[in-house]
Formats: C-alpha cells, sequence, structure tokens
C-alpha cells in the first residue's frame, strides 16, 4: 500500500502534538493564543523524532492596500503555502496545505500571511487541538444574553434612582408635589401634576 510507512509515522506525530497550550495573548483584545512558536517547536520536535523532513512552499494569493480603522494605508497580503513532508527513511511524502493573511502597514504583511498560513497548515492537517473553539456559539450565545441581562438591570437601576431624584411640580403654582399619590391621582384626572391646594381649586370653580 503506497505511504504505509509515512502514514505510521504521521500518527506518532498527531499523537505527539495533539494539544498545544495558549501562551500567547493579545493585549488589545485581551485573547489567549497558540503562538506560532509554540506550534513549529513541537510540531519540528515531533518530525525530526520521527525522521520527517518539511519543505515549504509559499505563493503569495493577492495583496492589495486597505484602509485601517484610524484611516492609514496598510498592505494585505494573502498567502497560500503547501508543505511537503517526506519520510527521510521510505522516500514517501505527504503534501500539506494552508491558507493565511497578514496585514501592516510596512514590509512584514507577507511574512506574517505566511506565518498564519503555516500554522493553521499544521494544526488543521494534525488536528492540533489548542482547547477553544471559534464557533462555540452556546458560550458565545450566553454571554451575550447575560450581557444583554446584565445591561438591561444596570439601565433599570439607573432609571429608579432618577426617577427617586426628580422632583414633581405643581403645574399651576410651582409649588414642590412630595406626595406621589398626589402625583398619580392628578395625572389620573387633570393629565397634569397639581398639589392638594389647586386640585381643591379646580374642584370648588367646576
Amino acid at each position: 500500500m503506497e505511504n504505509t510507512k509515512i502514514a505510521k509515522k504521521l500518527v506518532n506525530v498527531m499523537a505527539e502534538c495533539s494539544h498545544i497550550a495558549k501562551n500567547g495573548l493579545n493585549s488589545y483584545h485581551q485573547y489567549k493564543y497558540a503562538t506560532a512558536e509554540d506550534v513549529l517547536l513541537k510540531v519540528n520536535s515531533a518530525l525530526t523524532k520521527n525522521k520527517i523532513a518539511s519543505i515549504v512552499i509559499p505563493e503569495i494569493a493577492s495583496m492589495v492596500d486597505v484602509t485601517n480603522l484610524k484611516g492609514n494605508t496598510e498592505h494585505l497580503v494573502t498567502v497560500n503555502v503547501q508543505i511537503k513532508l517526506i519520510d527521510s527513511e521510505s522516500g514517501e511524502c505527504v503534501d500539506l496545505f494552508g491558507i493565511g493573511s497578514g496585514q501592516d502597514a510596512g514590509d512584514k504583511a507577507v511574512m506574517k500571511a505566511q506565518t498564519a498560513a503555516i500554522k493553521y497548515a499544521y494544526m488543521m492537517s494534525l488536528c492540533i487541538a489548542t482547547g477553544d473553539d471559534p464557533e462555540a456559539d452556546s458560550k458565545t450565545d450566553e454571554n451575550s444574553v447575560d450581557g444583554n441581562r446584565a445591561s438591561k438591570a444596570v439601565n433599570s437601576v439607573k432609571e429608579i434612582s432618577t426617577l427617586k431624584k426628580s422632583v414633581a411640580i405643581c403645574a399651576n403654582c410651582g409649588k414642590e408635589i412630595k406626595s406621589d399619590r398626589v402625583v398619580q391621582f392628578s395625572m389620573a384626572k387633570y393629565n397634569k401634576p397639581l398639589c392638594m391646594d389647586c386640585q381643591k381649586q379646580i374642584t370648588k370653580i367646576a
């Protein structure tokens, strides 16, 4: 059977690279991630241990200028990579493929894109887990719902606080109405806040 030797070795590589810790931290968005350095170190160690060589063949798929949120122009590059794994003992080979994009104002866009492409080509092909899932909808939705509930609760507290701080003023004489019941009664009967004295005067006139 073709490629049986390298397949057995790749099983060992996958077992040795089954999980990589997220040691990187994006300080801007505050999330952790598995760095390209950690991925390459672990994969390279497993490949060399099993006597498998790797050759990366990159190709620029696209390169365009874009405007970032600050209004500055940056280069956005997309790179396709082919990683050829060669068994040094049998000569058998297997190809891995990846795609990555990188954006930078200087000359690092290509390097960023290439690094991302290589990183994810290994991670997807070797089924490397990092302990998270970008499509974990249940947790995302739960956080979203909880966030909305918390936001509504805060707004409700603010509204109650504002109502408590507000003072009802008689529409006729301008005096402060300290009784909520008086305000509610006058609003229901006269469609405006009136103090007891003004309500009595209206009743006498009527």
